[in-house]
């Protein structure tokens, strides 16, 4: 079975951005959801994957993730998210020996900014770069599958 275990946080300024070693822009919507699951089509540079996503506990998931044609999954998304979809970049920073990912939104949750890192397991310790600030990895207005039917446009101030 797989596993993935994140921690998610809220980015702090622009410094972050020059660090980065990478980046990719990625469209993805989900096609399915159950109260248990749901079911993410996602588009990035040429690649796509179809991934099935577990009910988290704490900040640890059931993840299982496939490639895909890149064909079948654009027409996923058109025929079964086409009003939810989630455009993001996402940027690739190296950090204290760790990968850390930023995601900024675009669209409908443009001016978002979290970045992730994936641990081995939840006690794992790391250290956090000076941009990270707020920690919303149990929150669930801040998952992607939250984001794509609340965007973050809609929020009210206080919501944040």
């Amino acid at each position: 079975m797989g596993k993935e275990i994140e921690r998610k946080y809220l980015v702090n300024g622009n410094e972050w951005r020059n660090q980065f070693e990478s980046r990719e822009e990625i469209c993805q919507g989900y096609i399915a959801r159950s109260g248990s699951c749901v079911v993410r089509v996602r588009v990035a540079s040429e690649k796509a994957m179809i991934t099935v996503k577990g009910e988290a506990i704490n900040i640890t998931r059931s993840e299982f993730e496939y490639p895909i044609p890149r064909e079948d999954a654009l027409k996923m998304l058109l025929e079964f998210s086409a009003d939810n979809l989630i455009e993001k970049k996402r940027y690739f920073v190296n950090f204290g020996g760790n990968e850390w990912v930023i995601d900024e939104y675009f669209g409908r949750n443009a001016g978002l900014v979290v970045a992730e890192i994936e641990i081995p397991d939840e006690a794992t310790e790391f250290a956090v770069p000076e941009w990270i600030g707020k920690e919303v990895s149990t929150d669930f207005k801040y998952s992607n599958a939250s984001l794509a039917t609340n965007p973050y446009r809609d929020w009210k101030d206080d919501d944040e």
